[in-house]
């Protein structure tokens, strides 16, 4: 029998009105959304559910998308379904880590709050971005790059590449002349996953420093190695690196498949963790759950 993977989304997948409908059906849900305002001070509900300015700023959008997608999968595991693994995309590893059991859920959001600022301090608005190439072989993109690195594996014919914004900038037009389909950039406000962010990792790994990590219930895979973690004595000095280190999302994916892995259900709003799965593995069965409706046909289904 085949195992069930929980993945989750990172930042960009935010949307006004996400997680609402379970706030409204469901008390679990309910409470995660109401603890987290009050841990972070915040008006958790206004910042998710109504259309707003702060939603896209770093410095609140993970701390709202990691408690929407939170309150999602706890109503997924009440109603029955159960991961055997964990996976995040760059902030959802947070998520893969509370809910394979390693964190509280009180820490992961408090957490990613003060990463989102730590990001959005790190390096000047303006001085760094990042670009989406499509269509190209990873290899030959790795072979164009100098000044620049890639910040996203995220499927085959889509990989991010971020840095300096005028290195970026050079770099896409040499990609489009070496075959690159499109290079799109895109609408963040810094280099995320480049060295850049190097002393932004540091100052996290500071304030890890102050959070409890518990056993694994299960295993969760690391963006920086694309392998899983069993042992969160790890999970610290991962986290400290992930901030600054390529996000190895396809290689993770095909990790988990060779592990057993062909049921993966993508937690939290927007379909873009789905989309990624079909052009790496169509083999294996996907589920999206962004809406209670979704929750309650996925686990009708499969529990």
């Amino acid at each position: 029998m085949g195992k069930t993977a929980f993945i989750f989304p990172g930042q960009g997948a935010q949307k006004a009105g996400m997680g609402k409908d379970f706030y409204e059906k469901y008390d679990t849900a309910k409470d995660v959304f109401d603890f987290a305002g009050e841990w972070l001070d915040l008006d958790m509900k206004a910042l998710c559910f109504e259309e707003n300015d702060r939603l896209d700023l770093t410095e609140y959008t993970q701390a709202a998308l990691v408690t929407t997608c939170l309150a999602m999968e706890k109503v997924v595991e009440e109603m029955g379904l159960h991961p055997d693994v964990t996976a995040g995309l760059s902030l959802g590893e947070y998520c893969a880590i509370e809910a394979a059991g390693g964190m509280e859920l009180k820490d992961a959001v408090t957490t990613v709050r003060k990463r989102g600022i730590l990001m959005e301090q790190a390096v000047p608005a303006g001085k760094g971005s990042m670009a989406a190439v499509m269509g190209m072989e990873t290899e030959k993109i790795e072979e164009v790059l100098a000044d620049v690195s890639i910040a996203n594996y995220n499927c085959p014919g889509q990989i991010v590449i971020t840095g300096l914004a005028e290195a970026v900038a050079e770099a896409s037009e040499k990609l489009k002349a070496a075959g690159g389909r499109r290079v799109i950039p895109l609408n963040v406000s810094g280099p995320f996953h480049s060295a850049m962010l190097a002393t932004a990792g540091k100052e996290l790994g500071k304030v890890l420093e102050g959070v409890t990590l518990h056993e694994l219930k299960i295993p969760y895979v690391t963006n920086v190695t694309a392998e899983y973690v069993e042992d969160p004595a790890e999970t610290k000095a991962l986290l400290e690196k992930q901030i600054s280190s390529s996000v190895r999302w396809q290689q993770s994916v095909e990790n988990m498949i060779r592990q057993g892995v062909d049921t993966f259900i993508e937690i939290g709003p927007g379909r873009t963790l789905a989309g990624f799965m079909r052009k790496i593995d169509r083999n294996v069965k996907v589920y999206n759950i962004q809406t209670v409706e979704d929750a309650e046909k996925v686990c009708q289904e499969l529990v």
